[in-house]
């Protein structure tokens, strides 16, 4: 889509997926849950673009581009690792099946990269060279390849907190995973992360690190939640260009969320200051952003929705079968 086509759309962000009618309503960073009587959770994904713990502006589309990449990967690692997926009643929605959410965070790093305070690179910068309990070597350059992909767990944050960075020793020392927990969710995040490298290969892509959910079911059994490697939740860059930019020293090409965080890191200081108001065209810079990655990353064309029904509304409609799952008062 050009500028002007994506102008139709400058007012066309869900902002807010608040549904009445639905039961237990949890509103997140970035999706508003609601968990039906029947042991699913309800997952709408809003437009809301968060980083550095905080909400930065809502960007058209984006709910819909990510939950149709998600589905792409979680539909091409099934054989993997068990995911939380029932249904999809509406582009913007996935009803999953509730888990316990357990409360380590997984994130996989094949490259020294990253900005936010729980990135490697400005540990690595600042002259960490033990990060998570992991040892890295001498000599290592911005976005360099790492010798082998590694684990950097941090705590899950709610409410407001801010994600702490965690070792494995830690992790069973505070009793946070039980010792067979830590080792199966290592084993799925590695494989899960080498399926996305490899895909994203194909298409040109470098999927630079991750992060991943997950929970237990009602025996035990470890799932995969939330979502997998979106622009939100993973750093990918262009292949093509990645070595002489590298070699320059220069940044990688991306159309991740780096996109809209770059944009705020270079004028004020996301963790302290208010972060200034993101104009319209920068908005919609940033939806063009996310549709070219949903293609580059899938493979799939985007047929925009027309903009005659708001999104809310289109929402509303297609989950209308499951108000009567919802308490009256």
């Amino acid at each position: 889509m050009d500028q002007e086509a994506l102008r139709a759309y400058a007012h066309y962000a869900l902002r807010d997926a608040t549904i009445p009618e639905l039961p237990n309503h949890y509103r997140g960073k970035v999706r508003d849950n609601y968990d039906l009587p029947n042991g699913h959770r309800i997952i709408i994904a809003s437009d809301r673009i968060s980083a550095f713990d905080r909400i930065l502006a809502a960007i058209p589309l984006k709910g819909q581009l990510l939950t149709q990449t998600a589905r792409h990967w979680f539909e091409h690692t099934a054989d993997i690792c068990p995911n939380h997926v029932v249904s999809y009643p509406d582009p913007n929605v996935v009803v999953g099946q509730r888990l316990d959410i357990l409360p380590v965070e997984i994130v996989v790093r094949g490259y020294l990269a990253g900005t936010t305070s729980t990135s490697i690179l400005p540990r690595y910068k600042a002259g960490q060279r033990t990060l998570y309990g992991i040892t890295l070597p001498e000599g290592l350059r911005d976005n360099q390849v790492l010798p082998t992909p590694i684990i950097t767990p941090t705590s899950k944050a709610f409410d407001g907190a801010h994600d702490e960075p965690l070792t494995a020793d830690e992790i069973l020392a505070q009793k946070l995973l039980t010792p067979a927990q830590w080792e199966q969710l290592s084993a799925y995040a590695l494989a899960l992360f080498s399926r996305g490298q490899q895909m994203a290969a194909q298409r040109g892509l470098i999927l630079a690190d991750t992060k991943y959910e997950f929970g237990t079911d009602a025996e035990g059994r470890i799932i995969l939640a939330d979502e997998i490697h979106t622009p939100d939740s993973s750093r990918y860059w262009r292949a093509d260009s990645y070595e002489a930019r590298f070699e320059a020293g220069e940044k990688p090409e991306s159309f991740d969320k780096d996109f809209v965080r770059n944009w705020v890191v270079a004028r004020c200081d996301p963790y302290k200051d208010e972060i200034p108001e993101i104009p319209e065209d920068f908005i919609l810079a940033t939806t063009a952003v996310y549709i070219q990655a949903f293609e580059t990353i899938t493979g799939q064309r985007f047929t925009p929705p027309g903009t005659g029904e708001p999104v809310l509304e289109r929402v509303r409609r297609n989950l209308a079968p499951y108000f009567q799952d919802a308490p009256r008062g």
